[in-house]
């Protein structure tokens, strides 16, 4: 597994075959590939974690009752307030608060790549951590999600079109004919709530188990 530097990055943007090219689209400015990663931009959508007078996140229903993968995810769907903030405008972040926004870029890998989203350093010194679930599988293809946290103790204002997060792509030993995307998150356009139905379906089966081995 190597990490690509400029020049490996550039070429895998040029490649001509399909299952060896690297997409990151639109690059508004080259100076966005770097020795060895991409800046990508902030999006102007954002999902904003909401307070719940729920007692918190529930996968399984606590009274013997199996909820659907539906019900399920119209539980997290509800945890979240959506906000479109157009360019030249700002979202404030406060301290400890948590929102999920996405690349400006649409971001395709081959099934020959991988990749890490990165914070960047200038951001992270100000206590904003910008991605929490790194990274991003071979055959992935749309605009990345990404966690954003502000772990410091003043408000940051974000502003679509910064340069907010780093992808660092590494290559394969071999071509990944078994990797696939989650079809959870196909092709997404903005930030993706989480979808948490095979977590949901494992958890039930463990219940399951658990009661039979209760009647031992």
């Amino acid at each position: 597994m190597t990490l690509l530097h400029h020049e490996a990055l550039m070429e895998a943007m040029g490649a001509a075959e399909w299952d060896e090219k690297l997409v990151v689209t639109p690059l508004l400015d080259q100076s966005q590939v770097g020795e060895a990663s991409i800046d990508l931009r902030l999006g102007t959508d954002f999902l904003l974690l909401r307070r719940t007078l729920r007692a918190g996140v529930e996968l399984i229903e606590g009274k013997g009752e199996e909820s659907s993968a539906e019900q399920l995810q119209a539980r997290i769907d509800s945890l979240y307030d959506r906000r479109t903030i157009a360019f030249g405008d700002g979202l404030w972040l406060h301290p400890q608060q948590f929102a999920l926004g996405a690349t400006l870029e649409f971001v395709r890998l081959p099934p020959t790549l991988g990749a890490y989203v990165l914070s960047r350093s200038s951001w992270g010194r100000l206590g904003l951590l910008v991605a929490t679930a790194v990274m991003v599988q071979p055959r992935f293809a749309g605009a990345l999600t990404l966690e954003l946290v502000n772990e410091g103790d003043s408000p940051i204002k974000l502003y679509p079109g910064a340069k907010i997060a780093q992808l660092a792509v590494h290559s394969l030993p071999s071509v990944m004919e078994f990797a696939k995307s989650d079809p959870s998150y196909k092709w997404p356009t903005g930030p993706q709530p989480a979808k948490l139905r095979k977590d949901q379906e494992q958890l039930e089966k463990i219940k399951r188990l658990g009661k039979k081995l209760a009647s031992v």
